[in-house]
């Protein structure tokens, strides 16, 4: 099924790189110290695609989106180095000013829990009527609302106009993210950023989200990162992949070449675990052994040296550089 998933996905083209994350180190101060959650990474965003990262709970996934348009809680975190460019500009040297600019019109983000994410004391028409207000102070109101009741009836909620009127409470878990990506896409921004989207939704409502997120951006160009640990969504949904583990990059790859050709063990770890029809009833599927380290307490060579099946001893003494191996494929690894 991942074969036919991955066949239908668009042929590489060489396009322009909207996004790119150049050595990019998050930092946050507790109480034991200063962990490196984030830890020198790099990629870039091509226009009209989309880019999922992949990876386990913890490995800086959701930090690396909120690095990119500095959400990042304060004072306890910290951009230590790096840079984050939108189209030829840095944004991490932007004044805060002209980061509100972005944030919302250029580069949109759907939170990973919308009842958090939206206000429990307003409606959720003046929810989305505020962004027109942040983002376009001239327009009328008239226009504002008429808009936001657009944006609902495109995402597929039925009756707009009465959804308008109610509050976060009232409405169903998937209801409340189409009304997540409403708000995301009402200014029509060029990158979109879907952090787990699907969480905590059942699989039905999970595959008319996704499959709502891919036709809109099939229909409108934009670009957009999706954050997941669900390797069957990569393969279905995406065009490239980011694979994290620990706060760095295992591996790179487009999407087809990840499936065929794994290079790094934590990537091969991950798509053997996933379940198959091919693997029988009742097979017990094969495990990662170990656990994630410690921010505190990292490994002086690879991160994933005490969970890998082919360590060796330089894995354990020297920390692997990212090096290409192919055409648009790299590994952080010394055994490939």
């Amino acid at each position: 099924m991942l074969e036919n998933q991955l066949n239908s996905r668009q042929s590489e083209k060489s396009k322009e790189i909207i996004l790119r994350l150049e050595n990019l180190v998050v930092a946050f101060d507790t109480e034991q110290g200063r962990v490196h959650a984030v830890d020198d990474i790099s990629f870039s965003l091509e226009q009209g695609t989309i880019l999922g990262i992949a990876g386990e709970s913890g490995c800086g996934k959701s930090v690396t989106a909120l690095s990119i348009l500095r959400l990042l809680p304060k004072p306890i975190s910290q951009i230590v180095a790096g840079k984050v460019w939108f189209r030829e500009q840095n944004i991490l040297e932007l004044p805060i000013e002209q980061m509100h600019e972005i944030r919302g019109k250029k580069i949109s983000m759907i939170f990973q829990e919308p009842m958090t994410a939206l206000n429990p004391v307003h409606a959720v028409g003046r929810q989305l009527v505020e962004i027109y207000q942040l983002h376009f102070p001239g327009m009328p109101l008239s226009a504002m609302e008429t808009n936001a009741v657009l944006m609902l009836e495109k995402v597929g909620i039925p009756d707009p106009v009465q959804v308008m009127k109610k509050y976060p409470h009232q409405l169903s878990g998937g209801m409340r993210q189409r009304v997540m990506i409403a708000m995301a896409l009402a200014c029509e921004p060029d990158i979109l950023i879907a952090d787990e989207p699907t969480t905590a939704l059942d699989v039905t409502v999970q595959a008319q989200i996704l499959d709502l997120i891919r036709d809109i951006q099939g229909q409108t160009g934009m670009s957009v990162i999706l954050i997941t640990h669900d390797l069957g969504v990569i393969a279905e949904n995406c065009d490239h992949v980011v694979v994290m583990y620990a706060g760095q990059i295992a591996e790179k790859s487009n999407v087809k070449d990840l499936f065929k050709n794994p290079l790094h063990p934590y990537t091969k770890g991950l798509l053997t675990s996933i379940p198959s029809r091919a693997k029988g009833a009742k097979t017990i599927l094969p495990t990662i052994k170990g656990s994630v380290p410690s921010l505190l307490d990292m490994p002086k060579g690879c991160r994933f040296a005490d969970r890998c099946p082919l360590v060796e001893e330089i894995c354990r003494k020297v920390s692997p550089l990212e090096r290409a191996v192919g055409i648009g494929q790299t590994a952080s690894c010394h055994l490939v």
